[in-house]
């Protein structure tokens, strides 16, 4: 009956948290505290298809196993839990929980892996050494890096048959080489020893990777905080240079090499080459799999692959990819942007190349080249995934349901439409849903949000202020160019939107400087653009021919801001606005009936109306108008809802109900039912339980349904669907449960999502598109777990 239409969740901001299936070509990567599954190489764009559950704290690391079926993944649980493919066929792509991991008891910070050998390290320096054997997993060694050095990054390398090198880099300037030997039998190491500290960073070291060369020659990258890459070689037996040995030869002018052995293998580590480039910290190196080559990430928001040039042998820069660093901007000076993983590799279905990175935005950059040099070796970046970084709050369609509206804590406002059209005009074969717009970006965390009509929405959060906002001219094209959404008031739409550097107030770009600021808000002036004040924005969104990337969601896609709201003295909780877009009602956080008040602002002139409606004892979790615009609904904090009546005339309001015992605890939401099935409302309540109410003359409790884990979201849909209401309600532990509600007053649960495609945290909203298409409705969330998701519902058989 429910199909999973998208998932959008950003990438957790760790250097370890993803990895690519080296067959498969699948990306997992940590997602909150959960791994979101997402395939980079199709071309239907679908995103993030699968998040797996059972982390209890934000994942930190990821690896696939090398030649297996398995995945390992640690969080700041304490835990390492290694999941398995379903099978073993290619185009399987579930994977299922295997087994947990114990041993570590503080946040898993950092994974090293060779083959099928990985190494965690937690933030208290424990280091476990681990090996899989098919499905089994056994701890081969555990110790303690040395004092005051917090593990950072780890890489395991073989030189010998069962003989191992172990880097170790962190908060310490030296990398920390230790060797030892695995038994026959692979279950414990002999003769794990430090054998040398490796000098030369300036500051904390967080990537290590190594490259084998050939028989007993390998290469170790280490990237550290002082911007540097720092190449050591690792050379075995006959191979090592002798020449330091000679007693009558200058030591000052030789290279230091660390020598030590491994049983009966002799080694030794010296400093290859220094290779510069990145304006800020290293944060992620992966080798090349089939040449001599290293690409690093990095916190200046770049991307860059050295290679040694073929006469000199120096190490340059022969790619780079991502933004031009802006000057002065840096992890010091709280710069916005950077990136973490580093993945890199070939897949032949395409015959392409792929590099990926996420970025404190959570979103995904991918770039392409062909193998066959048809693009003339150019990197190409491509579509990926995006998404929150926290917790998810709010979300709110459309008037005309065709986009969605979601905030979060990570202080975005991001909009979400279906992908339908080709830039020429054509139907797509698959159409996809993908982010087109970022309306907001804040200095606060947002709460709540609610559209005022197709082309306008109202948000609130920390700051104790309500926002409005208008589309953009450049956002309605892209809309109606990909998604087929007709543009309205095109003429008096402003071209774009701009960020101040010292504010939070998105401004109009193409507004004069003395502009009056009476006719912006009544939507009375024109573009005013000349040559000296035009902006490359609406061009840039103009010429699209895919949906927007990360570089122009970030920077291309604001809404100008229209006015703001003030009065609440705390945080905003809760905001809705009345059927015929006329009124505001808004709550904030208290635990005083003093700020436990609705305030009601009108739409047109932006003043608020008074009295204020006084009627709540802590906070009012939820304000909501009914369809006929008769009443205002109000839950709170305090267990009991309140039933205002709205006189159309001078838009006051009357307290006409309200029930000091309607739960037993907190009321979390509410919902009114369509019109024509009388006025009904739905609460839901952390007891545990929803109730149906009717309004005659009085209000009457006249259904009720408990449930397993509280409810902490619900929603009725605007049309009543064969004589039945569709009810959806939301609960703390993630899972969705759809209710019917006939004339008799019969609540029904006619449907349960699987728990596979639902979010692993409690939902904050949930929300019915009023829009139904060839007999599915959209029904949209968002969740603790950072997601926001949409599914289809089949409603043609209730």
């Amino acid at each position: 009956m429910s199909d999973l239409e998208a998932i959008f969740i950003g990438a957790n901001r760790q250097p370890h948290v993803s990895s690519v299936h080296a067959t498969k070509k699948i990306i997992a990567y940590g997602a909150g505290k959960t791994i979101a599954l997402w395939d980079p190489v199709k071309e239907s764009h679908h995103g993030v298809y699968s998040t797996l559950k059972g982390h209890e704290g934000e994942v930190t690391c990821v690896r696939f196993i090398p030649d297996t079926q398995l995945l390992v993944t640690a969080a700041e649980d304490s835990t390492v839990r290694v999941w398995k493919f379903i099978n073993d066929q290619e185009t399987c792509l579930e994977l299922e929980d295997l087994c947990s991991l114990e041993g570590h008891t503080e946040s898993i910070i950092t994974i090293g892996l060779y083959r099928d050998i990985f190494v965690t390290g937690d933030s208290n320096g424990k280091i476990i050494l681990w090996r899989t054997s098919g499905h089994n997993v056994v701890r081969v060694h555990e110790f303690q890096s040395e004092v005051g050095v917090l593990p950072l990054a780890l890489a395991i390398q073989e030189i010998e048959k069962n003989q191992y090198v172990l880097a170790l880099g962190g908060s310490k300037f030296q990398i920390s080489i230790y060797t030892f030997t695995l038994t026959d039998t692979y279950d414990a190491t002999v003769d794990f020893n430090l054998s040398a500290l490796l000098e030369g960073h300036e500051d904390w070291v967080k990537a290590l990777a190594f490259k084998k060369q050939s028989d007993g020659d390998y290469f170790l990258a280490s990237g550290s905080q002082d911007r540097y890459i720092r190449l050591w070689r690792i050379r075995t037996n006959d191979l090592i240079d002798r020449s330091d040995e000679d007693e009558s030869k200058l030591t000052l002018l030789s290279n230091k090499q660390y020598k030590f052995n491994i049983q009966d293998t002799q080694a030794a580590i010296n400093f290859e080459a220094l290779i510069m480039g990145h304006d800020d910290w290293i944060a992620s190196l992966q080798w090349n799999e089939n040449k001599l080559a290293l690409l690093a990430s990095g916190a200046d928001t770049n991307m860059m692959i050295f290679e040694p040039d073929t006469d000199s042998g120096i190490w340059v820069s022969m790619s780079q990819l991502g933004e031009i660093s802006t000057k002065g901007a840096s992890t010091a000076t709280g710069s916005s942007g950077g990136f973490f993983s580093a993945l890199w590799f070939e897949d032949s279905r395409t015959n392409k190349e792929y590099v990926l990175t996420n970025g404190k935005t959570g979103a995904w950059r991918k770039w392409t080249r062909s193998l066959d040099d048809t693009d003339g070796g150019h990197w190409v970046q491509e579509l990926a995934v995006t998404g929150s970084t926290k917790k998810c709050t709010d979300i709110s369609w459309s008037i005309n349901g065709e986009y969605l509206m979601s905030t979060s804590l990570d202080q975005t406002t991001r909009l979400y439409s279906q992908w339908l059209l080709n830039a020429d005009g054509t139907s797509r074969t698959t159409p996809t849903w993908q982010e087109f717009a970022r309306p907001q970006i804040h200095g606060y965390d947002m709460i709540c949000l609610a559209t005022l009509s197709n082309t306008r929405f109202i948000s609130g959060g920390d700051e104790k202020i309500l926002r409005s906002f208008d589309e953009p001219k450049g956002v309605a094209h892209i809309l109606k160019k990909f998604c087929n959404i007709s543009i309205e008031n095109d003429e008096i739409m402003p071209e774009s939107a701009s960020l101040p550097a010292l504010g939070l107030s998105n401004k109009a770009t193409s507004d004069e400087v003395s502009a009056d600021l009476d006719d912006i808000r009544n939507k009375n002036y024109q573009n005013r653009e000349t040559n000296d004040t035009n902006n490359i924005t609406f061009d840039i969104l103009d010429t699209m021919v895919l949906p927007p990337l990360e570089d122009h969601l970030q920077r291309h896609t604001l809404w100008p801001e229209i006015e703001k709201l003030y009065g609440h003295g705390y945080e905003i909780a809760s905001v809705d606005t009345s059927q015929d877009k006329k009124l505001v009602a808004t709550s904030c956080k208290s635990n005083t009936t003093q700020h436990a008040v609705v305030r009601i602002y009108d739409a047109e002139t932006w003043q608020e109306l008074k009295p204020n409606l006084r009627l709540h004892d802590l906070t009012v979790t939820r304000v909501k108008f009914s369809p006929c615009d008769k009443y205002l609904l109000t839950v709170s904090r305090d267990r009991k809802y309140g039933v205002w009546t709205r006189n159309l005339q001078d838009n006051s309001f009357e307290l006409i109900s309200t029930n000091e015992k309607a739960h037993s605890r907190i009321i979390w939401d509410c919902s009114w039912a369509p019109s024509e099935f009388g006025s009904v409302f739905i609460t839901g309540s952390r007891d545990k339980s929803i109730k149906v109410w009717r309004i005659n003359d009085d209000v009457d409790c006249i259904a009720t349904s408990k449930f397993s884990s509280p409810v902490t979201s619900l929603d009725v849909h605007t049309k009543v669907i064969n004589g039945k209401l569709l009810v959806s309600v939301g609960l703390e532990t993630g899972d969705i449960l759809l209710y019917t509600l006939d004339n008799q007053n019969s609540l029904d649960l006619v449907h349960t999502v699987d728990a596979k495609s639902t979010p692993d945290d409690r939902i904050s909203r949930i929300n019915w598109s009023s829009f139904i298409r060839n007999g599915k409705a959209l029904l949209a969330l968002t969740s603790y777990d950072h997601s926001t998701r949409i599914y289809s519902f089949n409603v043609e058989n209730l």
